[in-house]
């Protein structure tokens, strides 16, 4: 089982960017967090991580030429207004599941909103690197029950 795991703006901050948001994580940190789950769960986990949109939009397509099984995506604040990554993220058949480190819906209002919501599977939101290991065992799992 195939899963792009992708990271958006300002994520290679992470560990230096709001500790109280986000903690003090690193972006490697989590991506071997989500290797190691990836093992244990059958599935190889590829991360991607810009700070550009329209390279955001191109590894989506690329994860539709490959066949991917489950696409996993934190875009950050691309979430509450990028149509352009929304409307790549619908030409994908897999299994797409939207991550958050803090919940969005206990912070500014204009973070309430995912321009995503309509298109992907889930969301999962406010617990920190967890969330992005809960991520990775829904989409395995909807991967699995699409398959069964």
């Amino acid at each position: 089982m195939k899963v792009l795991m992708l990271h958006g703006i300002n994520h290679n901050m992470f560990g230096k960017r709001d500790p109280k948001q986000y903690g003090t994580i690193t972006l490697a940190q989590i991506d071997a967090q989500l290797q190691a789950l990836g093992k244990e769960l059958g599935a190889a986990v590829e991360s991607f991580q810009t700070n550009d949109e329209g390279k955001m939009c191109e590894r989506i397509h690329q994860a539709h030429t490959e066949g991917q099984d489950a696409v996993l995506i934190n875009a950050g604040a691309w979430t509450h207004y990028s149509y352009g990554i929304r409307d790549a993220l619908a030409i994908l058949s897999c299994p797409v599941v939207e991550l958050h480190m803090s919940n969005i819906h206990a912070r500014e209002e204009f973070r309430h909103k995912s321009v995503f919501a309509e298109i992907i599977k889930g969301q999962i939101s406010g617990f920190g690197v967890d969330s992005y290991l809960l991520g990775l065992r829904a989409a395995v799992s909807a991967v699995k029950s699409a398959k069964a």
